[in-house]
């Protein structure tokens, strides 16, 4: 997987846990993020896999679509890539960064955080 291919699919899948249809979706959820994976969300709290795909599938609200805009990718290692965005959803607008990491079956997220914008 060339570089510019590595950035693709960390896209694609970032934009997939975005969708309701992953969110809702436990195994899809656990292929899209590593064993290890962390999350610093908005609040400050420090979620783990287990918590936030059990806080994720535990969720029926429905999701308006996501605006990503502000996008940027930079490579951090052969197989990883550090993505930076700003996230509209659901009336509320936060700048994001993921990192992400090829594996043998595809990407995975190893940490995200989410810092809100002053409104």
């Amino acid at each position: 997987m060339s570089a510019d291919s590595l950035v693709a699919a960390a896209w694609e899948a970032e934009e997939a846990l975005l969708t309701p249809s992953v969110r809702g979706d436990r195994a899809r959820l656990e292929s899209l993020l590593g064993p290890d994976f962390t999350e610093i969300g908005q609040s400050g709290r420090l979620w783990t896999r287990g918590g936030i795909v059990a806080a994720l599938v535990g969720d029926s609200a429905p999701l308006p679509p996501a605006v990503l805009t502000e996008r940027a990718a930079r490579l951090v290692a052969p197989d990883t890539v550090l993505l930076t965005y700003r996230l509209e959803l659901d009336g509320a607008v936060s700048r994001r960064s993921s990192l992400w990491r090829r594996d043998d079956d595809g990407v995975r997220c190893l940490f995200n955080q989410g810092t809100p914008v002053p409104s």
